[in-house]
């Protein structure tokens, strides 16, 4: 159960990290202040790489010790623990996909293109990528805290 906790902990940080950079920095603000964006996109990934390594040493943690034969009394308790894995894949797939998704909507066929606009349309569009990114990711660390205090209060016999 305190591995969960701990995993919740690390999660919620980089999910209000990530909530408040997607607030306070839409793509113009972004563009206009990039040292400001800047540091705060780089805690928020650094703290979010952190909460997902622990979501990987959790759910190696939780294999172990079914592997030695220490097993919750709730099954449920192995799909909380290790849909945080699953969740922090879609959500990297999700965050590839969304740099595409940016240049549809501004009608540009691919990054190349970007390089053809002026240099701040260029800084906007780099702006509404990474903030795209942000906000997906941000989600999925909301995502794991709320499955890792599922799987909290499902860890009976631990």
């Amino acid at each position: 159960m305190a591995g969960a906790l701990a995993l919740a902990a690390l999660n919620a940080p980089p999910a209000l990290l990530g909530a408040a950079t997607w607030r306070l920095f839409p793509p113009a603000r972004m563009a206009a202040e990039p040292a400001s964006a800047s540091r705060f996109t780089r805690s928020f990934w650094a703290t979010l790489r952190l909460a997902q390594a622990a979501a990987v040493l959790y759910a190696v943690a939780v294999g172990v010790l079914a592997a030695a034969g220490r097993y919750s009394s709730e099954h449920l308790f192995y799909l909380y623990a290790l849909l945080p894995l699953a969740v922090a894949f879609v959500a990297e797939q999700l965050r590839v996909a969304s740099a595409q998704t940016i240049l549809d909507q501004r009608g540009l066929e691919n990054a190349a293109a970007v390089g053809a606009l002026p240099e701040a349309e260029q800084h906007e569009v780099v702006g509404a990528i990474v903030r795209r990114e942000v906000g997906v990711m941000a989600i999925s660390a909301l995502v794991v805290v709320f499955l890792a205090l599922r799987a909290a209060s499902t860890a009976h016999g631990f």
